[in-house]
This record gives C-alpha cells, structure tokens and sequence, in this order.
C-alpha cells in the first residue's frame, strides 16, 4: 500500500472512531501502532514505559478523534504529536518522581544536631538549671548532684558527705521541692 492510501485510509478510519467506530480504531492501531511505539520507545528509552505511554495515546486518540482535522495536519503528524506529548509528559512525571524520591531519602539521613532555636533554648534551660542549682545550700546541692548526676545510691552519698542516711535522705528531698519551685518561676 502506497503513502497516499495510508494516509487516506488513517484520516477516514480516525473520521469515524467519533462515532464509537471500533473496528475504525484498529485499523488505525494496525497502521500506526509500529511507527507511535518506535516514537515513544526513543523518548522514553525503556520498553515497558513506552507500551504504557502507546496504550495511552490510543485512549487519548479513541476520546479526541473528533479533534482531527485534515486541513490542519495529516493524521501521522496529529498522531506523532500525541505520541510525543504524551512520551515527554511520562519522561517529566518520572523524573519529578525521582526527584522527590532523593528528596525523601534526604530527609531520612537528616542532621541529627539540634536545631538553632532548640539549642538555644537548651542553653537558656541548662543556665536557669545552674542558677536553680547555685541557689541550694551547699549540702543540698552536693547531695543532689551525687543522686541524680552520679546516679549514687543513698549510703554512697550519706558515706561520702558523712552524714546519716535519713538525714541525706531530707536533703535530697528539699532540695527537689527547691530546685522544683525555682525551675517552674
């Protein structure tokens, strides 16, 4: 068959896919489906994703036919240019799909130091801690920093304070109460 009956026998098949024409939209995928693959194959460069794109452009040919107009292009131009379009929306939806892919990955190997306004107020909170500290006695601030800091137990502290148990006790505890009311101020 000769370029002109092609041509001839694609613009009168895509004239009556409009009208539900099924027989019409083989025709065309019969003579076309060749060339609109090999388009998209070279764009899109994996088979797979040009058989989707393919199958696509003849969704898109079966719902737009009543757009072709003669005139304007021959029904191989109109074709190619939904073959491509459609290639280079897939090719950019991909490559938008990587690219956030890296993004995402990205964020799980995120920074793990703190943030400036955190670190700050890590700071602010680390003085005030201090200054609450500063304000104990002297016994109930060594008591307290070998309870929590050291993690001592309590005949630990009472041997190395030399006080008695109860007695170390009590101050650990006031000192809790002091160093409660003067961090909630």
């Amino acid at each position: 068959m000769d370029l002109d009956a092609n041509r001839s026998l694609i613009a009168t098949a895509l004239g009556r896919i409009p009208g539900g024409d099924r027989a019409a939209l083989q025709t065309v995928y019969r003579l076309t489906s060749a060339k609109l693959f090999g388009i998209c194959l070279r764009i899109l460069g994996e088979h797979g994703e040009a058989e989707d794109v393919l199958q696509e452009v003849y969704v898109t040919v079966w719902r737009k036919a009543a757009d072709f107009d003669a005139r304007r292009a021959s029904p191989m131009t109109w074709l190619i240019a939904i073959a491509r379009n459609r290639s280079i929306d897939r090719l950019r939806a991909s490559r938008t799909r990587r690219h956030m892919e890296a993004i995402d990955v990205a964020a799980d190997g995120a920074d793990p130091t703190p943030r400036a306004d955190a670190a700050l107020e890590g700071v602010q909170e680390h003085a005030k801690l201090h200054g609450c500290l500063d304000g104990l006695a002297s016994h109930e601030r060594a008591a307290l920093r070998r309870d929590f800091f050291d993690g001592s137990p309590y005949e630990d502290i009472a041997t190395r304070l030399t006080g008695p148990l109860g007695t170390m006790k009590s101050w650990i505890r006031r000192a809790m109460f002091k160093l409660k009311a003067c961090l909630e101020q």
